[in-house]
């Protein structure tokens, strides 16, 4: 990977509320972009005062779709973020793996009958 990505989550969203899954999205955009591009990212929560599950799960969770587990948590550092609401964080991601490992096992195969 070459250097890293800084993303501040209070300015991505532009307060410090981060409550709503289509904020979420915004910060998910961003490090998503970064990853494809294959750099690494310092994910900052610094002045974030209010953090929900919803919020999470369309910011960090989604991206268990798209890539495996030891590539995010090897590219992705967090920091100033509060005990609480990192519990709340470890959560989102084991609900998120859990998730997108039984989806990816759930799909139907088709099979073309001859």
């Amino acid at each position: 990977m070459t250097q890293a990505i800084s993303i501040s989550i209070y300015q991505v969203v532009g307060h410090h509320l981060c409550v709503a899954p289509a904020d979420g999205q915004k910060v998910f955009e961003r490090i998503n972009q970064a990853l494809v591009a294959k750099r690494s990212v310092n994910l900052s929560f610094e002045n974030v005062t209010a953090l929900t599950g919803a919020f999470l799960n369309a910011a960090i969770g989604q991206l268990y779709a798209s890539f495996d587990e030891d590539t995010l948590r090897s590219h992705i550092n967090i920091t100033h973020i509060e005990n609480h609401d990192l519990g709340l964080l470890v959560g989102v991601i084991k609900n998120a793996k859990v998730y997108f490992k039984n989806k990816e096992s759930s799909n139907p195969t088709i099979h073309e009958e001859r």
